[in-house]
C-alpha cells in the first residue's frame, strides 16, 4: 500500500517530465538541501514547472482554495534551495521574487530540454496564420495566480449572468468590465465562477481582492512580477510609466486581470466632516461622491487607462459602487461595460435554502423568505441560519417576530448606509414611503426645503444618479397602463431595490430619526419638511402593513 501511495505522489503533474530534466534537477536540489527532496517537495517543484501557481496546485493537491499550506513549503524549502543552488552555479546571489519565477531561472541554468515533442500524426500545415498560432499555443504557458479566491464549487444558478458577462469578454472582446450589486449579492463568488469558466481563453489569469487595501504600487509590482518575471521593478519610476508598463504587456499577453471588492478602497461620507445643512445648495456640497481614500487615487488613473487604451486583454472589477471613471467610457456597444447582479431567482436560492436543511413541504415558507430577501444569497444563508438555530427550523415564527434586518444583515446594510450623505438618504427614506416605481419628475422639490424648484431638481437629479450608482435604487420599464401620459418621452421609472428587508430597515432607520428630531433643534432635511413630518406616521404605519402582507 506504500508503494502505491507513493507511485500516486509521483504521477501528479508527471506532464513536467516532458519539458524538463527532472532527474538532474532532483539531484542538484538535493545537493543544495543536502538530502533528497521529499516526495511533497518533488510534487510542488513539479507543480511550478508546469506553471501551475501555489493556489493551482493548492487546488489539484488538496483540492482547496487556501494556497497557505503549499506557499510555506515553498517559501521555507524549494525557493531557498534554488536560490542555493543556483547562486553556487552562477557564482553570485539568485533570489526568487516569486513562484512564476522559476521556470524562467531553471531554464536560463539549462534544465529545460531542447526539443518540443510535436505530434507525428499531424501533416505539414500550410496557412500560416494556423501555424504561428499553433506555435503560440505550444510555447504559452497558462499562468494562473488566483490569490486569496474563495471556493465556489457550492455555487448554483446564474447562467444567464455568466453567459452574458462571457460573451461580452470572449466574443465582443471587452476590455474592462465591472460588475455591480448590494453588500451580499454574489458579485466575488461571481467572478470567480466566470473567470472558471473562460480561463482557456487567457494565457494569464490574475485574480487579486482589494480588501486589505494594497497600494495602487504593490499591487502593480505584483502583477508585473507575474506577467513579466524577468523585468526588474524600478521602484522609482512614476505611476503613469507604471501604468504603460502593464498596459504593454496587456497588448503582449491575453490576461484576465480580476480586481474584487474596489468598492472597499472608495471613500465614503463617514471618513470626511460632515457639510452644514446651510451649504446644501452649493452645487454638490450636500452630496457624497462617489472617490477613492486618499492614497489610493492611482486606482483610479488604472481603470480609465485599461478602459482607454488598446489591448487584448480584460480588467474584471467587482463592487458595490460603480468607480467614478466608468461613466464616461462605458456604452452598450463600447468595450468598457458595466453589469447589475440582483438576487438569485426562486429555484435558484431554493437550492441554498435546502442546503441549509429546509424540508420540501416548507416550500411555499420558503418563497416568502425568498422575496422578503430578493434573493439575496449571502443574506438567505444567514437568516436561515438563524431560523434553524433560534426558531427550531420555523420560517412562520421567524416571519411573525417581525424583524428581518438583524445582525450580519442588518451591518451589511449599515456600510451601504454609511457612504451616503444627509440629501440620499432623504430621497432614500421618501422612496421608502412611496414605494411604487417613480420617476425623477415626481419626487417632490419641496423635499428639500429652503431652494429654488430648479435648483432642488439638479440636487435630486444628482442623488438619484448617485444612488443608482451605489446599487441602492434600480431602473424600471415605464409601464403605459401605470402613466398612459408619460411626464416626458421615454421617462424612466425607479425604485428602491428590491426587498421587503431593505425597505423595513429604511422604515426602522426613519422611525429612529423621527425619535431623535424630536431631541435636538436639527433634524432630517426629509423632516424638516412640514408636509412630511405631518404625514409620517401614517405614512409609516401603511408602509410596515404593507410590508408585512
Amino acid at each position: 500500500m506504500v508503494i502505491m501511495s507513493s507511485q500516486v505522489v509521483e504521477e501528479e503533474f508527471i506532464e513536467a517530465q516532458k519539458n524538463w530534466d527532472l532527474e538532474k534537477l532532483y539531484l542538484d536540489l538535493g545537493s543544495a538541501k543536502r538530502k533528497a527532496l521529499t516526495p511533497v517537495e518533488k510534487k510542488f517543484l513539479r507543480g511550478l514547472l508546469c506553471g501551475c501557481s501555489p493556489a493551482e496546485i493548492a487546488k489539484r493537491v488538496y483540492q482547496s482554495r487556501s494556497s497557505s499550506t503549499v506557499r510555506v513549503y515553498l517559501s521555507n524549502g524549494l525557493y531557498k534551495y534554488i536560490e542555493d543552488m543556483l547562486s553556487t552555479q552562477a557564482g553570485y546571489s539568485v533570489k526568487v521574487k516569486n513562484w512564476s519565477h522559476v521556470t524562467h531561472l531553471l531554464e536560463k541554468a539549462g534544465y529545460k530540454k531542447n526539443w518540443v515533442e510535436l505530434n507525428p500524426s499531424i501533416t505539414l500545415i500550410q496557412d500560416t496564420k494556423t501555424q504561428e498560432t499553433d506555435l503560440i499555443a505550444a510555447t504559452s504557458p497558462k499562468i494562473q495566480d488566483w490569490g486569496e479566491a474563495v471556493d465556489v464549487s457550492g455555487f448554483c444558478g446564474r447562467k444567464t449572468e455568466l453567459d452574458t458577462v462571457s460573451e461580452w469578454i470572449s466574443q465582443q472582446h471587452c476590455r474592462l468590465v465591472v460588475i455591480l450589486g448590494m453588500g451580499g449579492i454574489g458579485k466575488t463568488a461571481f467572478s470567480i465562477k466566470l473567470a472558471e469558466g473562460i480561463q482557456d481563453q487567457f494565457e494569464y489569469v490574475i485574480w487579486r481582492s482589494l480588501h486589505l487595501y494594497p497600494s495602487i504600487n504593490e499591487m502593480l509590482s505584483n502583477i508585473m512580477q507575474i506577467l513579466s518575471p524577468t523585468l526588474e521593478i524600478d521602484q522609482t519610476a512614476t505611476l503613469n510609466s507604471r501604468i504603460s508598463q502593464l498596459i504593454n504587456s496587456l497588448r503582449n499577453v491575453r490576461c484576465l486581470l480580476v480586481l474584487d471588492d474596489v468598492d472597499s478602497i472608495l471613500s465614503s461620507v463617514g471618513d470626511e466632516t460632515s457639510v452644514p445643512s446651510s451649504t446644501i445648495g452649493n452645487t454638490l456640497d450636500g452630496l457624497s461622491p462617489i472617490r477613492y481614500h486618499p492614497g489610493y487615487e492611482g486606482y483610479g488613473e488604472l481603470i480609465r487607462r485599461v478602459g482607454d487604451s488598446q489591448h487584448q486583454s480584460c480588467l474584471l472589477l467587482t463592487s458595490r459602487e460603480k468607480p467614478p471613471e466608468i461613466a464616461a467610457i462605458e456604452g452598450k456597444k463600447l468595450p468598457v461595460r458595466s453589469f447589475n447582479l440582483t438576487g438569485l431567482n426562486k429555484k435558484e436560492s431554493l437550492v441554498i435554502l435546502k442546503a441549509k436543511g429546509f424540508a420540501e413541504s416548507q416550500y411555499p415558507e420558503c418563497s416568502v423568505l425568498i422575496d422578503y430577501y430578493a434573493g439575496n444569497p449571502l443574506f438567505l444563508k444567514l437568516v436561515a441560519t438563524t431560523i434553524q438555530d433560534l426558531f427550531g427550523g420555523s420560517i412562520y415564527e421567524f416571519l411573525e417576530q417581525g424583524t428581518l434586518a438583524f445582525g450580519d444583515i442588518r451591518q451589511i446594510l449599515d456600510q451601504q448606509f454609511y457612504h451616503l450623505s444627509e440629501l440620499e438618504i432623504s430621497i432614500i427614506y421618501w422612496l421608502a414611503l412611496n414605494p411604487d416605481c417613480t420617476s425623477i419628475h415626481n419626487v417632490p422639490s419641496n423635499i428639500i426645503p429652503g431652494l429654488s424648484p430648479r435648483l432642488a431638481q439638479r440636487l435630486i437629479l444628482e442623488t438619484i444618479e448617485l444612488l443608482q450608482r451605489r446599487s441602492l435604487i434600480e431602473k424600471n420599464k415605464v409601464l403605459t397602463d401605470t402613466y398612459p401620459t408619460p411626464p416626458l418621452i421615454n421617462s424612466q421609472l425607479f425604485s428602491l431595490a428590491p426587498g421587503i428587508v431593505l425597505r423595513d430597515y429604511i422604515i426602522e432607520r426613519l422611525m429612529v430619526e423621527n425619535f431623535k428630531s424630536h431631541l435636538a433643534t436639527e433634524s432630517n432635511l426629509l423632516l424638516r419638511n412640514p408636509i412630511v413630518a405631518a404625514q409620517l406616521k401614517i405614512d409609516m404605519k401603511k408602509s410596515i402593513v404593507n410590508s408585512k402582507v
